[in-house]
């Protein structure tokens, strides 16, 4: 573990100051970077990031910046939080990036930290592959950390003991929870779901439920609102100093209104302008006109006057870009809301107030009653008089979250994604509201294609070198990489979980069981006909964020490579299908979106194929001491459609010299993947093309010999094992065994439970007699070297683990190895008990 002192030492670190990263917050975090060995520097999120400098972080509470995709998917760099900079320092280790991801939109299980009672195993390991997927973090045993746990009873010890110690921040929730946070691609409140007496079992999905706060649409509930003259006294807007700032003619405000808007930007030291090209900020109503699209390219701010309203108000800097009405409205209808005649239930306040603005601005013609000639509904829960009518004359029934994402991406999305059709039992949907915001990619693609007006010479995008495995002394080392530390590799594989179907009647106690999987019928009365003739199979999934009716299709979506706003934002947009597939509703043609004005050619930007092949690479010689090389090569391959990443649960391909015990290897070997000689690289480099990767076989019958086996054998059971060889198999390790954080990877990139063992603080394992237990005691088992502080610890060990009806099992770090190496349980051996701990095993 690294000394407190030097716990940054490998760190380069940008700092992204903005309106929740203040400048005194990003010098405090600065410093503490910089105390601890690091460096780091602090640029205005609206700045551009020189990646050349060798950055390894990105700190920022936000995902929006111009340069995250960059970032994140092509340096493959880690964007995060502040609270990982102060976590590591308290915990004195570099944590996990994945719970402190900016990206609250996508990742909305960040920050939880989840712990299962009394779940079933397959359900247990998709709830805590898609808690791990979505940003938040596993814990075995219920800590002073966890935030949840999830049970159907509060029978288990794992409850009672949070009952014991009064630990009343944890939240322990029912498994439905998880469904529906997943259903619906947002996490809503837990309060309907909490145990002892969940409310969505003693409840009737028709009983009120009181209208949420909103809380994250202050401010921005229409794009026109009315100025309202800051009292005396108020302060300065001093957010637009040394800001230029034009507010466009087409805003067609009153004289004085304009006058008072001038005033309080020039009294904060702004200027006010009327040059597009001398502007910081353009103010204008439309997404439309040579201001508009001057300034989008140009990479200027552009909001409307709600924005303008909101800064001026906050004196805080916030883009414009996150909230939907923040942003100038489209000048036509967005294309498939020519026709829609769209009314709302369920929705009050502030809420109804935004919906109503925001299908206007879409295209769609807003009706306070609903009438048979309704094409929409939009409730937040899908009873009342309303959602009634919408069954009997077969009305579309949908959630906001359907033109909120509508609104986002320019256009109606489509009603078979779930996500717009699902309604929690007893949650008002209006709590999530105001959640989405815009994708600039989407934008420029709409209306202002072509790239920026000046081009700024940038180095193309590469991925950082990093510190190859290499072996120390000896094959059987496995060295810690800096990168491979830092990237998480828990990947369970999930199953999908079941969901119980709830009628509305009240349930009669008894005992409760994980859901089951239900799917959505049309929308009508019992003797009805479907809505629509709709397509019967399920839309296309864009991000994590759009997960499918239930989690079987979530073991695929893992492997997609998670955009923000989805994988169409290549695509071109006169090319797409203009149809809400509604048999009421004319067909769009794709010819609706020409106009007088045609929009100019977007310019040819360098672009990849996409990534056939992910290739994961250890122990290439060739790149060693080369950063340069590597990183030139990198992108030649990527160029070919063979993407090098770092993570083994991710890999497609592995490429190695031989069968080493790198911990690279051992972790991709349980993914089963394509295995190549190394010469393999060389070849797509120099002959420039991808040859048949079964023309570039791994063979080491050497290493095949010294370990018995076979490594056609080895990938066969891996792939059978699906990443679980260890799930019943809890590894421990004393925390004096050098490359502990190496073992602990190698056993969760196995499907294994990894704890270090201290030997204090109670028992990690139950205590069980022989009769409770079905079957015979399992092996537990502790890594462990022979140093007196270790061997200390294992009479405390063979006690816990014989208490809970365990065979303790001493061994030597090379059982891992081994059995990681095998994809199997290998035959029991005394060589790997450590030298003397036989007495104990």
């Amino acid at each position: 573990m690294a000394a407190s002192s030097d716990l940054f030492a490998k760190l380069k670190v940008v700092i992204l100051q903005s309106d929740e990263v203040t400048k005194e917050h990003a010098t405090e975090v600065q410093k503490s970077v910089e105390d601890h060995g690091g460096k780091a520097k602090i640029i205005p999120i609206e700045d551009r990031i020189n990646f050349g400098d060798g950055i390894t972080h990105v700190i920022t509470t936000k995902h929006k910046f111009a340069q995250y995709a960059e970032a994140e998917e092509d340096r493959m760099l880690p964007v995060v939080t502040p609270n990982w900079v102060t976590m590591s320092l308290m915990r004195n280790k570099l944590l996990p990036h994945r719970p402190y991801t900016p990206d609250g939109e996508t990742k909305f299980f960040s920050n939880l930290i989840v712990s299962c009672a009394d779940i079933p195993d397959g359900d247990k390991e998709a709830i805590i592959g898609a808690v791990v997927t979505l940003g938040g973090t596993e814990s075995n045993a219920v800590t002073k950390l966890t935030t949840h746990l999830c049970a159907l009873t509060m029978d288990h010890p794992k409850v009672q003991s949070i009952i014991k110690k009064e630990m009343s921040k944890i939240k322990i929730v029912l498994p439905h929870w998880f469904d529906d946070c997943l259903k619906l691609g947002k996490r809503i409140d837990e309060t309907p779901y909490l145990l002892p007496d969940p409310e969505i079992f003693h409840k009737n999905p028709e009983d009120d439920v009181e209208f949420p706060k909103t809380a994250h649409i202050e401010g921005a509930t229409s794009p026109e609102p009315e100025f309202q003259e800051p009292p005396k006294g108020w302060r300065r807007a001093t957010i637009f100093k040394n800001k230029k700032v034009m507010v466009s003619k087409d805003l067609e405000i009153h004289k004085r209104t304009r006058q008072i808007i001038d005033a309080l930007i020039n009294g904060g030291g702004g200027t006010i302008t009327n040059s597009v090209k001398e502007a910081d900020i353009l103010v204008c109503r439309y997404r439309a006109g040579e201001d508009y699209v001057y300034a989008s390219r140009a990479g200027k701010s552009v909001g409307n006057l709600s924005w303008l309203y909101h800064l001026i108000t906050h004196n805080e800097w916030k883009s414009p870009l996150r909230k939907l009405l923040h942003y100038p409205i489209p000048k036509e209808p967005l294309p498939g809301f020519e026709n829609l005649r769209i009314t709302l239930s369920n929705y009050g306040g502030d809420a109804r107030l935004y919906l109503e603005n925001l299908v206007v601005a879409s295209g769609g013609e807003y009706t306070k009653n609903m009438k048979a000639d309704n094409t929409h509904l939009i409730t937040a829960r899908n009873n009342s008089e309303k959602c009634d009518a919408a069954r009997e004359w077969q009305v579309e029934m949908v959630n906001h979250i359907w033109i909120e994402e509508s609104y986002a991406k320019c256009e109606a999305q489509k009603l078979t994604d779930l996500r717009y059709t699902h309604f929690p039992p007893r949650t008002n949907l209006g709590e999530v509201i105001g959640h989405v915001s815009f994708d600039e990619n989407v934008l420029a693609k709409v209306y202002f294609p072509g790239g920026p007006l000046v081009e700024t010479k940038t180095p193309n995008p590469k991925k950082r070198s990093v510190m190859h495995d290499m072996d120390s002394n000896s094959e059987d080392n496995v060295m810690n990489d800096f990168t491979d530390t830092e990237k998480p590799l828990k990947t369970k594989s999930t199953k999908s979980i079941k969901i119980v179907t709830k009628p509305k009647s009240r349930l009669s106690p008894g005992p409760l069981s994980t859901p089951a999987s239900v799917r959505r019928i049309s929308a009508g009365l019992e003797n009805g006909t479907p809505s629509s003739t709709r397509s019967a199979k399920a839309a296309a999934i864009s991000n994590l964020q759009a997960l499918a009716p239930d989690l079987a299709l979530y073991e695929k979506e893992k492997k997609r490579k998670g955009l923000i706003w989805g994988g169409e934002r290549a695509a071109n947009r006169l090319d797409k299908e203009r149809s809400l597939e509604r048999e009421s509703s004319p067909a769009v043609s794709n010819d609706d979106d020409a106009d007088e004005h045609p929009k100019p050619k977007r310019a040819k930007r360098a672009t990849f194929p996409p990534a056939e092949i992910r290739l994961l690479i250890t122990k290439y010689e060739e790149w060693l001491d080369a950063p340069t090389k590597e990183e030139a090569e990198k992108k030649k391959l990527r160029e070919l459609g063979v993407l090098v990443v770092q993570d083994p649960a991710k890999c497609t391909h592995l490429a190695a010299p031989a069968m080493v015990r790198t911990k690279k290897f051992l972790c991709a070997l349980a993914t089963g993947p394509t295995i190549v000689n190394s010469e393999f690289i060389g070849y797509c480099i120099k002959q420039r093309e991808v040859p048949d990767a079964k023309k570039f076989p791994l063979k080491d019958t050497a290493a095949e010999r010294k370990w018995n086996l076979k490594l056609k054998d080895v990938l066969v059971r891996a792939k059978a094992n699906k990443r679980s060889l260890l799930r019943n198999a809890p590894v421990y390790c004393t925390p004096e065994l050098p490359m502990n954080d190496t073992y602990k990877e190698i056993v969760e990139s196995n499907g294994g439970t990894f704890l270090v063992y201290r030997a204090r603080g109670g028992a990690t394992i139950k205590p069980t007699r022989p009769e409770e237990d079905d079957g015979p005691a399992e092996p537990v088992y502790l890594l462990s070297g022979t140093r007196p502080e270790e061997r200390k610890m294992w009479p405390k060990f063979v006690e816990m683990a014989k208490a809970g009806n365990m065979l303790p099992r001493i061994v030597k770090a090379d059982w891992l190895l081994d059995t990681a190496m095998s994809q199997q349980h290998l035959q029991w051996n005394d060589k790997y008990l450590s030298t003397t701990g036989a007495e104990y095993a």
